[in-house]
């Protein structure tokens, strides 16, 4: 079993730009209504999907309301991948930072106002 997470948004373009240019994201397959992407890995993929495409059931007709959902993505040097992403300009919306529980995190938004979460998970220290 695999998961693919979808969006349903009209920022195809801009989706498809920050993913692919700011993230390093490639592109697995893409359509003028929808696209899929992949992680530098190819280990995950996320799509997009524009809505009210005639092709689409009811039930993929509303575009996302830029509320509810965030994305993690694990990684072992998250402290280089801060610098990158600082140095790419994207805007930091969770300054870097250690929590009680382990992980060492920061978090950025994509354009359809989904918040993404770069995180090295790690043992809390006794």
């Amino acid at each position: 079993m695999k998961l693919n997470a979808g969006i349903i948004t009209s920022k195809l373009k801009e989706s498809k730009e920050f993913y692919v240019e700011k993230l390093g994201f490639g592109i697995t397959h893409e359509l003028d209504w929808f696209i899929l992407l992949h992680t530098p890995n190819k280990e995950f993929e996320i799509s997009f999907l524009a809505p009210n495409h005639p092709s689409q059931g009811k039930i993929f007709q509303t575009e996302f309301n830029n509320q509810g959902i965030y994305f993690t993505i694990e990684m072992d040097d998250v402290d280089a991948w801060y610098e990158e992403v600082k140095g790419k300009g994207i805007p930091i919306e969770i300054e870097m930072r250690d929590e009680p529980w382990g992980d060492r995190h920061f978090a950025i938004v994509d354009p359809n106002g989904i918040g993404i979460d770069f995180v090295r998970h790690t043992n809390p220290e006794e």
